[in-house]
């Protein structure tokens, strides 16, 4: 347990920071989950529709890694290329 003051708002703040952390890269993954499987759907039905859903995950995905980049979530060569590599996947679609 912590000796004084600062040491027990750096373990406050410390977890803060955590959940904040955890919020922003878990809902990354899972939206490039979602975005995956609306690229296999589009791979299959090449329909101009699934394409834009698509569009719209990577959207917000490239929202979410920008707002994590700025609050020191994410280094921002690791959003750019996270942002990169899911861009790569839509244009081989």
């Amino acid at each position: 347990m912590a000796n004084n003051k600062s040491a027990l708002k750096r373990i406050k703040i410390a977890e803060r920071n955590r959940l904040q952390n955890r919020y922003y890269k878990s809902s990354a993954r899972t939206l490039t989950k979602l975005f995956v499987k609306q690229l296999e759907t589009y791979k299959v039905s090449k329909s101009q529709n699934d394409r834009a859903k698509a569009q719209t995950l990577l959207n917000s995905i490239y929202s979410l890694l920008d707002k994590g980049c700025k609050k020191h979530v994410y280094h921002r060569n690791t959003a750019a290329r996270k942002k990169a590599q899911l861009a790569a996947q839509l244009k081989n679609a």
